[in-house]
């Protein structure tokens, strides 16, 4: 990519094809090619197997995240930090300080990612059960991973494609899903999709907004607090609520849209009688929001 130039010529890798060519206003152009072949690492082939046997082992309830595929789905593996660990009430997994998506490899410094391994392996050693348990399951690799200090780039990536960064188990939706179907984790923010796995189920986190974009919002205040308020918590780059949320941001602000905004009567709906014309369980007086600081109060129109 040029920073000063929108004529100059964007070398790219024998065997990789351009996909045309985007570009702007700004001094700035890009080139969007296909992906190089990418074969499946005998690391990660033993990681996905392993992971797959764990799954299978867990009740709906105990998977991490989601439901289990169903019908034509199967579990897709996502670079997410993967800590597996064996305990007495069965598998468990908890997500590393960061994850290394299979592309992030080529610019890891393996000082750094050493430093995961270490913590991975204090983890593992928590829980005794774990070791022997995965030898068991013929993922013999695992206690060379946690011993061996990651030093060079064929380090990287055996702990790149490792079971313990790997193997985030999702369905295809919540792993690269675009919404209006299923918000993925390489789409949205995590600190917002997580919440996908912890809300209530009548609670509708993924909203569309008047501008036909689609918004995560969250309540204001607890359940029951008769407060239907929403406040914007994820908002596009493009919709016409970027810039409020942004203003918002800077000023150390909440952008809240009302209790009768679109956005609100979606993520309640559930929760309302149906035709209600306010998220409120009563209308809220003049004040209702006093003491909290807000930036956006306009019906429909953040």
């Amino acid at each position: 990519m040029s920073a000063t130039s929108t004529t100059a010529t964007l070398r790219v890798p024998a065997g990789l094809r351009p996909g045309g060519v985007r570009s702007g206003n700004h001094p700035w152009r890009i080139r969007l090619v296909e992906h190089p072949a990418r074969d499946e690492s005998s690391h990660f082939r033993a990681a996905k197997r392993t992971a797959k046997k764990i799954v299978a082992e867990l009740d709906d309830a105990e998977l991490p995240y989601g439901h289990r595929p169903t019908g034509t789905e199967h579990w897709q593996m996502h670079h997410g930090g993967s800590l597996w660990v064996k305990g007495r009430h069965g598998w468990r997994m908890y997500r590393a300080r960061v994850g290394i998506e299979w592309s992030m490899q080529f610019c890891a410094d393996p000082v750094k990612v050493d430093r995961l391994r270490r913590e991975a392996a204090e983890l593992v050693d928590a829980f005794p059960l774990t070791l022997p348990a995965l030898a068991e399951l013929g993922y013999d690799r695992a206690e060379a991973l946690l011993r061996t200090p990651v030093r060079d780039a064929d380090d990287v990536e055996a702990w790149t494609d490792s079971l313990f960064n790997a193997c985030v188990p999702h369905t295809a939706g919540h792993h690269q899903g675009i919404l209006p179907k299923v918000p993925g984790e390489h789409h949205y923010p995590w600190p917002v999709k997580g919440a996908d796995f912890f809300r209530f189920d009548d609670f509708q986190l993924w909203v569309a907004l008047p501008d036909g974009m689609h918004a995560a919002v969250a309540p204001v205040d607890r359940r029951g607090s008769g407060d239907g308020h929403v406040r914007l918590m994820h908002v596009p780059e493009g919709s016409m609520a970027a810039d409020t949320l942004a203003e918002a941001q800077e000023g150390h602000l909440m952008a809240v849209l009302p209790p009768n905004s679109s956005a609100a009567l979606q993520a309640f709906r559930q929760q309302i009688p149906r035709g209600s014309r306010t998220a409120s369980a009563t209308t809220a007086p003049d004040g209702a929001l006093r003491g909290r600081r807000h930036l956006a109060d306009r019906r429909d129109r953040p």
